[in-house]
């Protein structure tokens, strides 16, 4: 079972000592596969499953002199071998391991933020099926518009969440390849065997066409769908910041016991992780154009984008890995004032009743036009006179001619526009 993730699973990931691991694995494999064809003896092989070792201390060295990390690799290892070591790194050029261990790396880095993905589904639809009949009000533009459901908004982030598994999923399996082809892709000093029984026993699948490396449009779809999963994380942060701002406070980030908002100002509580996540998306966003610019590359291979990865890779596993662990953390601790809700709701008077007073007017025989016209007039003057909207209604007479007093006061009902919240809810299979 896949380790739960956090911070520390998803550095050690990324850790010298597993890359290394992973380089070890597949050049064991590849020993057993040439003797499983005869070309190295089994007793070798054997050899260098059980022996092999590698110290990262003793591979920084090396490659200081080198100035190659997999030809560093290799002679450590080679150190704990004997007269077996002739066919180590046997008819293997150095990114048929680092490629194919690359792919392993990501595999289990991409485990680990399902995992969270599917946490925060969890905290998700905790918080959709708790507040499902609770009106706010909804904005467009900023600006009020008409009331809505409070678990709608979780809701939305929750189905959006769920297309993000999907696309992870679908990432996950575009890098769940290995190449083992030689130098140019060709397999010019190797038998194809070799790479699909190491791929087999990896659980990647072979790639059906390479050069020297795995191209690199995997890995751009790979980061580019952790940018989108960033952005969906950053449009929740968005909104609880914006729902915390002092005029609105209808949600807050938790704000824990000794916590401070400001050295210089005691009464601050800022949304800070919130603002956090919305930096960091930006971050995601710009490696994912910086592995689309690694797609492209010299011939049938160059180095380009060899140093971008060891950049790109591991930060931008490792940041998305934190920005789900603050967001399950905040969504699941979220302080929802439900009196400013119910507050928020009576701001503009009855304003947000607007469209529905014009239906209704429409349905009693006035034109469309005639009942726009008629309804906009008494909001412009409700916003401008700062007078209750429901009041300036009633003072008309064709209106009440029309719709009459308890037709007119329903109109001013927020519990309306949560009549089909059940069928949403029913789509979304909650």
């Amino acid at each position: 079972m896949i380790e739960r993730y956090t911070s520390q699973a998803m550095g050690r990931i990324w850790s010298l000592k597993n890359r290394y691991q992973k380089f070890l694995d597949v050049e064991i494999l590849a020993s057993e596969a040439w003797a499983e064809l005869g070309v190295i003896p089994r007793e070798a092989a054997a050899l260098i499953a059980a022996n092999a070792r590698f110290d990262v201390g003793r591979i920084d060295a090396l490659e200081q002199e080198t100035r190659h990390d997999v030809v560093a690799f290799t002679r450590s290892v080679a150190e704990s071998l004997g007269a077996e070591s002739r066919y180590f790194h046997y008819g293997l050029t150095s990114y048929d391991i680092v490629d194919t261990a690359l792919s392993i790396l990501l595999v289990e880095a991409a485990a680990l933020l399902h995992n969270g993905l599917a946490e925060l589904d969890q905290v998700l639809t905790e918080k959709a099926l708790r507040y499902k009949q609770t009106p706010t009000i909804g904005r467009t533009h900023g600006v009020h518009a008409e009331p809505t459901s409070l678990g709608l908004k979780f809701a939305l982030w929750l189905a959006e969440n769920r297309r993000n598994i999907k696309r992870l999923e679908r990432a996950t399996a575009a890098i769940s390849v290995g190449k083992i082809s030689g130098a140019v892709g060709n397999y010019a000093h190797i038998d194809p065997f070799i790479e699909e029984y190491v791929c087999h026993k990896l659980g990647l699948e072979a790639a059906a066409i390479s050069t020297q490396i795995l191209q690199r449009d995997r890995h751009a779809e790979f980061v580019s769908t952790l940018a989108l999963i960033g952005a969906s994380l950053e449009k929740i942060a968005l909104e609880i910041r914006n729902l915390q701002r002092t005029e609105t406070r209808e949600l807050e980030e938790p704000f824990y016991r000794g916590q401070k908002g400001s050295s210089a100002m005691p009464h601050k509580k800022n949304p800070v992780t919130s603002e956090k996540i919305c930096g960091l998306a930006r971050l995601l966003r710009g490696y994912a154009v910086t592995a689309l610019e690694n797609v492209a590359l010299w011939h049938e291979r160059d180095i380009s984008h060899s140093s971008v990865e060891r950049v790109i890779l591991p930060d931008s596993t490792i940041a998305l890995d934190h920005m789900l662990q603050q967001t399950i953390r905040i969504v699941s601790e979220i302080v929802v004032n439900e009196k400013q809700l119910a507050a928020n709701l009576e701001l503009t008077g009855g304003l947000i009743y607007s469209q529905r007073v014009l239906l209704e007017l429409v349905e009693c025989g006035l034109s469309r036009e005639e009942a726009y016209d008629l309804v906009q007039g008494y909001a412009l003057q409700a916003w401008e006179s700062g007078l209750r909207f429901r009041d300036l209604l009633k003072s008309d007479q064709l209106i009440t001619e029309k719709l009459g007093h308890k037709k007119l006061e329903a109109c001013f009902n927020p519990d309306y526009y949560l009549q089909r919240v059940d069928y949403i809810y029913k789509r979304l299979g909650l």
